[in-house]
């Protein structure tokens, strides 16, 4: 009896785990191939390109929020704060600066580099010159490495928060994905509003309309992610995450110079 429970449990955990990581491969290859699109593909006649990483960033945190409250209402569970807000605000700006310095990073270094990099993602996890070919000789790579190194840090700690909140709380995936999202919706606001950059971006997006259908998309891409990513290091941890992240890396790789070479 108890061997036919320990291999009830295996296969339970084995079908969690493969359900993980088909969810975040499919979502995160889409949403790879869509960042890099958005952020070094030029739009329109004029060539112009889209630089307001925080609207992308407001974009796709505003969706999420809605989704993850539709969730909460749909299964009538608590809308109360499971931690002290002060913690859901942590995870929201370490979570902002890593997708802020994922999008930036685009524009000084190409997606396959910055993919390689990623590698690196879980020693901040334990312990807790390709140049843009769009923009030759326009930026930095030296900049690009050093926004890089901040996506590393920020990203590895983001979910090393994560699995310290889930431990730490009674807390629902819905209930921390809506709290953090809605923090980080008010941060990128009051951000693009200080930078001056949300009227610019809206503007952007008016005179090249098939960049609407972009975000549109990668927002939905990025909240079916955020879904997975809280889903996996709830039930397997940060370190698992991040084992599976470093997996994906040669399937993104290929991927974007699949997708790009054709462009």
């Amino acid at each position: 009896m108890a061997e036919t429970l320990i291999i009830v449990a295996k296969e339970s955990n084995t079908g969690k785990l493969v359900f993980a990581v088909v969810g975040i491969m499919g979502t995160l290859l889409v949403y790879g191939v869509l960042q890099e699109k958005i952020m070094r593909v030029p739009y329109g006649q004029d060539k112009e390109y889209f630089r307001f990483s925080l609207f992308l960033v407001l974009c796709n945190r505003v969706t999420t929020s809605a989704v993850s409250a539709g969730a909460l209402l749909i299964s009538k569970k608590k809308l109360i704060p499971a931690a002290p807000f002060y913690k859901y605000f942590a995870i929201s700006i370490s979570n902002i600066l890593t997708t802020t310095c994922q999008y930036e990073a685009l524009k000084y270094v190409s997606f396959p580099v910055q993919t390689l990099a990623k590698c690196a993602k879980m020693i901040p996890v334990m312990v807790s010159d390709d140049i843009n070919p769009y923009r030759r000789g326009r930026e930095s790579t030296v900049w690009g490495i050093l926004l890089m190194i901040g996506y590393l840090g920020f990203d590895g700690f983001t979910s090393t928060f994560q699995d310290m909140l889930f431990k730490g709380y009674d807390m629902e995936i819905h209930n921390q994905i809506f709290y953090t999202t809605l923090c980080s919706t008010f941060l990128s606001f009051c951000g693009l509003v200080v930078q001056g950059h949300l009227l610019m971006a809206i503007d952007f997006m008016l005179r090249h309309q098939d960049c609407i259908y972009d975000i549109l998309l990668l927002s939905t891409v990025a909240t079916a992610s955020q879904f997975f990513i809280s889903y996996t290091i709830r039930t397997f941890g940060a370190l698992t995450f991040a084992t599976i992240m470093t997996t994906r890396q040669l399937v993104s790789i290929l991927l974007s110079c699949v997708v790009f070479l054709i462009l």
